[in-house]
């Protein structure tokens, strides 16, 4: 599963995301890779007013504040799938 994290630095939301990704790391078997939408101009259009956004296999599943559950229901659909 590839699991992204689009964010920006200094971002308080961003940070809680971060946190609910590694708590769901106890769970299930995931990398997040996290990147910096101020180094992308095309990803700075896109996410600016959204960030933090998750994205699981291309797809975007939330953005703005991260409901672990929503996450983890996503993953888990993802795995029986």
């Amino acid at each position: 599963m590839k699991v992204i994290l689009y964010s920006k630095v200094d971002c308080c939301l961003c940070e809680k995301a971060k946190t609910v990704l590694q708590e769901l790391q106890r769970e299930f078997s995931f990398e997040v890779k996290e990147i910096d939408i101020y180094k992308d101009d095309r990803l700075l259009e896109k996410y600016q007013l959204m960030i933090p956004v998750v994205e699981i296999d291309g797809e975007e599943i939330e953005y703005g504040i991260i409901h672990k559950d929503v996450i983890r229901k996503r993953l888990l659909y993802k795995l029986n799938s």
